[in-house]
């Protein structure tokens, strides 16, 4: 147990040394996470390249222990495939989260990427063939086990990235998942897995004394998407043993609450006509806001429901089949209770949920005809044509679109219906590139007395922007460089 008590420490210490470093740099460059739509908790710009010190955390300690030989190669040497896939794989994750913070990834591309790395996890040795039967022989997968690996891993990465809503919140709940697979881990005598998760739960801690309410740092989509492909492929590994009852059971109970959050906002969205990748302010640490809870107490309070679900999942494994199963419907059970208690199964929204729905469904088909426009658009000029139709349909009385480029003479701001608005108009603008602000952005105004906007409409501008985006990028992408002497043509104002 020596290397993995060196590993934690380590990553620790890294993590503790490398935090304020990153977020110095973070800050000195620009790269913030603004508070630009009313799902963030947070008011003011806060770095969010934190998961950068997660990742550096988990890798030396094991690149050191593995250099220095001893106990700890003996893990790397005993499972070369397991420990090439964990590694790299989580690498590659991190690449990936580390171009969306920066620059942004398109969610399907995301999710391609997340398929073909869970993949290659699989062909390396990170796969469920089989599921227990408390009441018989284990059930085989056979040609399943690939897509029920693959959907585990990109499952797991994307419910940690979901459940980064609070300060403290994914690193916290990472640590806890990350504790209880090192239990089982030990039971079962696995030298890798004890030393990538104590680098894990090393790194985690040490980030959170930087990320904890209030948080000076964020680990953005580096950080979480990583923590949970390094918390869903040790699920996998820690859960095979073959004398468990209900061994695939154990990592889901104790990655449950991203796993459970990531399923009702995937039942709430369909049931709202919200897309599945624009994300909400229904999760459960909003509802335990909206209940009264102070920012740092919802973050306990989760805490310790995570900590009750990694020792049932402590408890499962060791368990035969009837208690196992008498042990699950009580962690369903009181699941089912605090989620009630959250506003969750409520039948009284339903009706209201229906109205929801219709209107999202109708924004959204009217936001994708503007999008089949915008797609046909070849000047500036034709994309403020397609973009004024928005105003209608959002219930704007006002809509602007700054195209500006400060470095360019060319101006290409359009606007209409601001001009001798009431000074009541409430105002709202919205980046192209969606929670990043910039120079291009649209910018609506609404003179029916609202305070604010709701999140679906929210919602629908931010699809809309990513059309408009589009399009201006396609564009300036088929513009040839003026000549010199070229005459340089100012695009009319309209409104």
């Amino acid at each position: 147990m020596r290397a993995p008590v060196i590993a934690f420490a380590a990553a620790a210490a890294i993590a503790t040394v490398l935090t304020p470093v990153i977020r110095g740099f973070a800050r000195r460059r620009g790269l913030l996470d603004h508070a630009l739509t009313s799902r963030k908790i947070h008011r003011k710009p806060i770095p969010r390249l934190g998961g950068v010190a997660i990742v550096v955390a988990f890798y030396l300690p094991l690149l050191f222990l593995g250099l220095a030989g001893g106990g700890a190669w003996s893990g790397f040497q005993g499972s070369p495939a397991r420990a090439v896939g964990l590694l790299a794989g989580g690498l590659g994750i991190a690449l990936l989260g580390l171009v969306d913070d920066l620059r942004g990834v398109r969610p399907r591309h995301k999710l391609a990427v997340q398929v073909a790395i869970a993949t290659v996890a699989y062909a390396l040795g990170f796969r469920v063939d089989q599921i227990a039967n408390p009441f018989g022989p284990p059930i085989p997968l056979g040609a399943v086990g690939l897509p029920f690996t693959v959907l585990w891993i990109t499952g797991v990465v994307n419910a940690m990235n979901l459940l980064d809503g609070l300060d403290g919140l994914a690193g916290g709940i990472a640590l806890v998942a990350a504790a209880t697979l090192f239990a089982l881990a030990g039971f079962h005598g696995d030298p890798l897995m004890l030393l990538c998760l104590a680098a894990l739960g090393g790194a985690a801690l040490g980030f959170l004394f930087f990320n904890f309410n209030p948080a000076s740092i964020f680990m953005g989509d580096t950080g979480s998407m990583f923590l949970g492909f390094v918390l869903a492929t040790t699920g996998i590994a820690t859960s095979q043993a073959p004398s468990a009852a209900v061994s695939i059971l154990v990592p889901i109970v104790a990655l449950g609450l991203p796993i459970g959050d990531t399923l009702l906002a995937m039942a709430r969205r369909a049931a709202s006509g919200v897309p599945m990748s624009q994300p909400d302010r229904g999760h459960v640490h909003h509802r335990l806001l909206d209940l009264g809870l102070s920012h740092r107490r919802a973050v306990l309070v989760l805490y310790g429901a995570a900590a009750v679900l990694g020792v049932s999942a402590l408890a499962l494994s060791s368990l035969s089949s009837w208690p196992a199963a008498l042990l699950l419907a009580a962690v369903c059970a009181l699941s089912c209770l605090f989620l009630r208690r959250l506003g969750f199964f409520d039948p009284n929204r339903a009706q209201a949920m229906l109205a929801q729905r219709r209107r999202n469904l109708e924004l959204r088909a009217a936001i994708r005809r503007i999008g089949d426009m915008l797609g046909a658009t070849e000047t500036p000029w034709d994309v403020w044509v397609a973009v004024r139709f928005a105003a209608a349909p959002l219930g704007a009385c006002a809509i602007a679109l700054h195209l500006a480029d400060p470095a360019s003479a060319a101006s290409e701001d359009f606007t209409e219906g601001f001009l001798g608005a009431s000074r009541g108009l409430l105002r709202k603008q919205f980046g192209l590139e969606v929670e990043r602000p910039g120079t291009r952005r649209i910018e609506l105004g609404w003179a029916d007395g609202r305070m604010g906007i709701d999140r679906d409409t929210e919602i629908a501008v931010e699809l809309l922007c990513e059309h408009i985006a589009c399009a201006v990028d396609r564009i300036e992408r088929g513009r040839e460089r003026p000549q010199q002497g070229d005459k340089v043509v100012r695009l009319p104002r309209v409104g």
